[in-house]
């Protein structure tokens, strides 16, 4: 399925103003906010913390799956798409984030 379509499958971030994700320490490394150009990333992220606790690799690779398309112009053109840079990332250096969801 294409990215728009995945979308159409996970829950509304209606509720959400952003999301954070957290360093082992507790550092904030990333954060998506819930405005045009990043609410798809938001939609992605949030499902995954809600089914996985956290974004590992189990994680990021259902991310790389639900991102569709955006995955393969990713991997020609890395920096273009930062939060699915991130998802490879976790898959190649074997980290975790943990997640928090600031409310609306």
């Amino acid at each position: 399925m294409a990215f728009a379509d995945n979308l159409k499958t996970l829950p509304s971030i209606a509720h959400l103003a952003a999301l954070e994700l957290l360093a082992a320490n507790g550092s904030v490394v990333a954060s998506i906010e819930n405005k045009p150009g990043k609410s798809g990333s938001l939609t992605v992220y949030a499902a995954l913390a809600a089914r996985f606790g956290k974004i590992d690799a189990a994680a990021a690779k259902e991310g790389l799956d639900l991102f569709a398309e955006h995955t393969a112009d990713a991997r020609a053109h890395p920096g273009k798409h930062p939060n699915i840079d991130r998802l490879f990332e976790v898959i190649n250096s074997g980290s975790a984030f943990s997640v928090r969801l600031t409310p609306a």
